[in-house]
């Protein structure tokens, strides 16, 4: 618990800081989401890649290994002002945090009995919120006082912190499978085979799409309209407040009643939010709306990935499909970030909210 609750942190400190970080570098709007979307689109490629490695190795040495080395890669960001090293550094991160979360994914899979699935994943998303609520507070604070150097170096800290954790929980991995497939394509095709495997990667894609306006435009919104940056961690506070008290009863329902009514609600829900966005003028208004639009979040996030492990009864099998489902939350990304910054080109911002209400009702539909 303490594991993901820490290196949630350190992502957390990171991801509020990301998009003034960006803006500092490319000094545009369009620029920034532009090579934000670049980065998704890797990591969405790099899931097919990893997928042979992460079932050939054991996941507690490939595990510990990238959180040491993302460690280091945070170091260097806080040091680095050259803009081509920022290049470099950004990809590494992006390419590590595909295993990290790929892995991290299975080993609670593999820790949990397949009835207690739901809620053991509505406790750890319970558990990565409450870090996503003090994390832009935080790192709102460093932000001020020190500079976004030093956000990196707490980010650092609290993920080596992680690790420590990590080692000392001694988890064991005896899912090992030395003859695993090195076919990204065929792994790839075969996932798409299948209609609930479709289903659920058309839902986790969802929730990423929405994850794109709140933690890459919401902010670049709120330096146009001239917030603080500090002001940023308080939105993004109130933004994840919801999910810990919402995500954990939520997956625990779902888990006995089924997913699909929370698909349908949640996706609704945040559609009717986004689309009251784009005709209020208020920025405070708009800004509760998009913290309000956590609730529908909150039914959403926790259970989209437990019933993806409801589909499989072979745990092999589970895990050789986990990597391209991982895609998902990238390829929503992608959209999330490439459609908006395509739109800034001809159009006003606030029609960035008619898009998302647009994608949200259209998952509505399909769920």
């Amino acid at each position: 618990a303490f594991v993901f609750f820490f290196s949630s942190l350190s992502v957390a400190l990171i991801n509020t800081i990301w998009a003034v970080y960006l803006q500092g570098f490319f000094q545009s709007d369009v620029y920034a989401g532009f090579f934000s979307g670049f980065l998704s689109l890797l990591a969405f490629l790099s899931f097919f890649f990893f997928v042979p490695l992460i079932e050939k190795s054991n996941k507690i040495y490939l595990y510990s290994a990238v959180i040491l080395l993302t460690t280091l890669l945070y170091v260097l960001f806080g040091i680095n002002k050259n803009f081509i090293v920022f290049i470099a550094l950004a990809i590494a991160v992006t390419l590590l945090a595909s295993i990290r979360i790929t892995v991290s994914g299975i080993l609670v899979k593999d820790k949990s009995k397949k009835s207690s699935l739901s809620a053991n994943e509505g406790f750890v998303y319970s558990l990565v919120n409450v870090a996503w609520v003090i994390g832009p507070l935080i790192a709102g604070l460093i932000l001020v006082s020190f500079g976004d150097s030093y956000v990196f170096f707490s980010a650092a800290f609290v993920l080596f912190l992680s690790f420590i954790f990590f080692r000392i929980s001694r988890i064991h991995d005896g899912n090992i499978n030395k003859k695993a497939r090195n076919d990204i394509f065929r792994n790839f095709f075969d996932f798409f085979k299948n209609k609930d495997r479709v289903i659920s990667y058309i839902i986790s894609l969802g929730v990423s799409f929405w994850w794109a306006l709140i933690y890459l435009y919401m902010p670049l919104f709120m330096i146009e309209n001239g917030f603080r940056e500090s002001a940023i961690g308080i939105f993004l506070f109130a933004v994840a407040f919801p999910l810990i008290i919402l995500e954990y009863p939520i997956s625990k329902s779902a888990g006995k009643n089924g997913s699909k009514k929370f698909f349908l609600w949640g996706f609704l829900f945040v559609s009717i939010i986004s689309l009251s966005a784009f005709f209020v003028g208020n920025p405070y208004i708009i800004l509760g709306l998009m913290a309000l639009g956590s609730i529908g979040m909150a039914m959403l996030e926790p259970t989209t990935e437990s019933y993806f492990f409801d589909i499989f009864r072979s745990r092999k099998q589970s895990d050789k499909f986990y990597g391209p489902y991982n895609t998902s939350a990238e390829v929503g990304l992608v959209l999330g970030k490439f459609s908006p910054a395509i739109l800034l080109l001809f159009l006003p911002f606030k029609y960035i909210f008619l898009v998302f209400a647009g994608f949200m009702f259209l998952f509505f539909l399909v769920s």
